[in-house]
């Protein structure tokens, strides 16, 4: 998506009006306008010249962002308040003089109050006077004319043209009644309105000065996140250190790193020892240990040791930088919700208008003067308030992808933002998610002689199980035997020669044929491969040493985060390519509702097809063979920790790589979701509410009137109101569950699966397991199959009613045995 920031926009009427100049050009797709940022996001073969003349000829201007800057130091000051400063010396010059004014036309004229003679005893010098002082502050504001009236000539009105014509329309009027009481008319004095046209200006102005210290505020996560880059790096060159511009830092070169100094970028640790604080990266509040080989990001700060690190990612394809990228470009796109303000937006200012003209007729008709109904008319005009329906929506994505980015959740689109929170049914991929990603020794069935001699023999091999009983052995500290003669036997285990004997470790299938197996060991074993862990044997010639347990453990956080998602109404189904039995012990640790096991990486796509026809899914993964699943999904979470692919693949990216980050991003959806709808609700009333009051609607019932400037007065104050609600985010605790509730979903057809397991005779082998499985899946109403040689079972999965009779003719056509009669275990799945 190509962007260009946008000049001259003042409300909600001017983004609407641009995004739809620039959607009629031929070869755009995509266009987003953002009133918060004043930037434009658009995605198409329309050229960059074209596009800039297209929000020209609409009466704004145009230009591309440089996006291709290393250097975050630009795109700071563009998110700088620049509006702040400069409304406040117009404020500050426009109340000034508006005090004289105020004195003379309102503390003498009407209340009596002292003034110089030459006032006090000539009307006409007083409306003069009052003529100077309203004609030099609306000089000072002139912005609120240039910028309505252009909008009125390129047939674009916008909210300074509602207020530049209630100030004028003041001002027209009463330089007439100036002129009758120049000719003698003295009543006309009472009739002068010079006070309502400052005062206007004066009190919007208040309104935009306190709105833009508000806007500042929504994009302080983003700013502080620009601030950690460091403007200067270390670098090694000849041996020698020098000091250069992060920009040019290349890749591949090595840079130190002082304690107290900001990483320049991604890299590798090739010297050094010391602890680096990444919570500004991560949210991670404790500082992490780094050492030769180990990982450092940008933005992150050495607390203490010297390190010499080599660059693996600089400028804009760092990890910071990214974070940057995703957190401006949710800014910069537009949350589904946002389309009702849009369509309003598009219309607002020109039904004001008419209804501005409207109120003057009518008022007029029925017999009121016209400075009463003129009053009216310019009530309608300044109370209105496009500006608060054009920021209702980009402030509160703003703060909330902050927020989130402050707590390592990444939100890469608004899109993304409101539908994680719409999440009816959360699949989780188990390795790397749910559990660690690697092995861990769990249990062992003997003594450190078992795990010194076990070690010994697996650290030749190069298998993940051996890795896990090295990694335990290593943690213990125990000095390993040299072993010879080293040969892995796939699919059965190892075999070495210790000091003249034989070293044997492998399954309890192969251990069993070479040494005698106590039956209480073998129910040990047994049930470690029931709960879901894999056992392995050893045994030293003919003596069993013991058994070790190994597993992929689930992570400490996962069983809470799976409650949290419950408590939040959400299905949870873990998705795996891994054995229904290890599969289903996992599942039942963690607390998942259904496990769907033996999956490919190419059938995860289709589980998540189906899934979506029960509701919406959001899919959790983190390796390469997630990506399909990731993309299918209404929202993709990637685990920060796992492959470039699914990330890139993914709608939002979890960087601490921990599954309690899900419900809080889910959480941080929904509480964003409801801030919006709040200042839709406050938008959409307030001019509901208000512009029948200044148009007089209630005064022949209750005689409610309302002044201009009070209407100024309440217009000045809608938009900032609905940015401070969306300022409430940066106090949201995505971590809290205590208040989560279900949201209400509209009902799905629930899918009804049963589940039938039946005794079969003969099936000794996974050759025997897959003829099973092939010949069940082929019957029409089996969604899925599965065969145990160990437990001499075969598991159907019905989606409908199918007769025993035919699931016992086809496994016996296969050759083997169904040991029942019928009288099959049936379970909701």
């Amino acid at each position: 998506m190509e962007q260009f920031t946008v000049t001259g926009m003042s409300c909600a009427a001017c983004s609407a009006r641009v995004e739809k100049a620039v959607s009629a050009l031929e070869g755009v797709s995509v266009c987003s306008v953002n009133l918060l940022t004043h930037s434009m996001g658009v995605e198409g073969s329309a050229s960059t010249a074209e596009i800039i003349a297209a929000v020209e000829k609409a009466g704004y201007g145009a230009s591309p962002k440089g996006a291709e800057s290393k250097s975050t130091t630009a795109d700071e000051d563009a998110l700088a308040d620049h509006d702040t400063p400069r409304l406040k010396k117009r404020l500050y010059a426009s109340l000034g003089l508006l005090l004289v004014l105020m004195y003379i036309s309102m503390g003498h004229s009407m209340w009596g109050w002292p003034a110089p003679a030459f006032i006090a005893e000539n009307g006409a010098a007083n409306g003069l006077l009052q003529l100077i002082l309203s004609s030099l502050i609306m000089v000072i504001n002139q912005q609120f004319f240039i910028s309505g009236f252009k909008g009125l000539i390129n047939r674009a009105p916008n909210m300074d043209t509602l207020v530049a014509m209630g100030s004028a329309a003041s001002w027209l009027y009463s330089v007439y009644c100036l002129f009758a009481i120049i000719a003698g008319d003295a009543h006309k004095l009472h009739d002068l309105y010079f006070e309502s046209a400052a005062m206007i200006l004066a009190l919007i102005t208040v309104g935009k000065m306190l709105e833009a210290r508000a806007k500042g505020k929504t994009t302080d996560a983003l700013k502080s996140l620009m601030r950690l880059a460091p403007q200067t790096v270390t670098v090694i060159r000849a041996g020698k250190e020098s000091v250069i511009p992060v920009a040019e830092l290349q890749k591949g070169e090595l840079f130190a790193v002082k304690p107290g100094e900001s990483i320049a970028a991604d890299g590798v640790v090739e010297e050094g020892h010391s602890a680096v604080n990444e919570s500004a990266l991560t949210g991670e509040s404790l500082p992490v240990d780094k050492e030769p080989g180990s990982h450092v990001s940008a933005g992150t700060v050495n607390q203490s040791g010297y390190l010499l690190c080599r660059a693996s990612r600089v400028g804009e394809d760092s990890t910071l930088s990214q974070i940057i990228r995703m957190v401006s470009d949710a800014a910069a796109t537009k949350a589904p919700i946002a389309k009702i303000a849009d369509k309003v937006s598009g219309v607002f200012v020109p039904v004001v208008l008419c209804i501005a003209l409207v109120t003057l007729v009518v008022w007029l008709a029925v017999g009121q003067s016209f400075g009463f109904a003129l009053a009216r008319a310019i009530s309608v005009l300044v109370i209105s308030c496009p500006c608060a329906l054009g920021l209702a929506t980009p402030v509160a994505i703003m703060v909330g992808s902050g927020v989130g980015a402050r707590s390592g959740i990444l939100f890469k689109t608004a899109v993304s933002l409101e539908n994680a929170g719409k999440a009816e049914i959360c699949v989780l991929d188990k390795t790397g998610t749910i559990t660690r990603g690697e092995p861990v020794v769990t249990d062992m069935v003997g003594g450190e002689r078992l795990l010194t001699l076990a070690a010994g023999l697996e650290q030749r091999s190069e298998h993940p199980l051996a890795k896990a009983v090295l990694a335990e052995s290593e943690k213990r500290g125990l000095t390993l035997p040299e072993v010879s003669d080293f040969t892995a036997l796939p699919g059965h285990g190892l075999q070495a020669t210790l000091e003249g004997a034989t070293l044997r470790g492998g399954s309890l299938r192969y251990i069993s044929e070479h040494c005698s197996i106590a039956p209480e060991l073998k129910a040990k074993a047994e049930a470690f491969a029931e709960s879901g862990k894999t056992p392995l044997l050893f045994a030293l010639d003919d003596e069993l040493l013991g058994i070790i347990a190994v597993a992929d453990a689930i992570k400490p956080e996962s069983p809470q985060a799976i409650r949290d998602l419950k408590n939040l109404g959400l299905k949870v189904v873990m998705l795996t390519g891994d054995n229904e039995r290890s599969a289903r012990a996992i599942g039942r640790e963690a607390g998942v509702d259904q496990v769907i096991a033996g999956v490919l990486p190419e059938g995860k796509d289709a589980v998540i097809r189906g899934l979506k026809e029960q509701g919406h899914v959001l899919m959790v993964g983190d390796g390469i063979n997630d990506a399909p699943a990731l993309t299918r999904a209404d929202t993709g979470m990637a685990i920060g920790a796992g492959t470039d692919v699914a990330i890139d693949a993914a709608d939002v990216v979890l960087m601490k790589s921990r599954l309690s980050d899900v419900p809080a991003a889910i959480r941080l959806s929904r509480a964003t979701l409801t801030n919006i709808r709040e200042n839709l609700f406050w938008a959409f009333i307030y001019n509901i509410i208000g512009i029948p009051l200044a148009a007089g609607v209630w005064i022949p019932i209750f005689g409610w009137q309302l002044s201009p400037m009070f209407g100024a007065a309440a217009m000045s104050l809608s938009s900032f109101c609905v940015v401070s609600n969306a300022l409430r985010l940066n106090f949201f605790r995505l971590h809290e569950s205590r208040r989560d509730r279900p949201l209400r979903h509209k009902k799905h057809k629930e899918e009804k699966i049963m589940e039938k397991v039946i005794k079969v005779e003969g099936i000794m082998c996974p050759h025997c397991e897959a003829r099973v499985k092939k010949c069940l899946e082929a019957i029409d109403g089996v969604a899925e199959a599965s065969a145990s040689h160990t437990e001499g079972t075969a598991t159907v999965k019905l989606e409908k009613e199918v007769a025993f009779e035919v699931l016992k003719a086809a496994i016996e056509g296969e050759g083997y045995t169904v040991s029942t009669d019928g009288g099959d275990i049936y379970a909701d799945y």
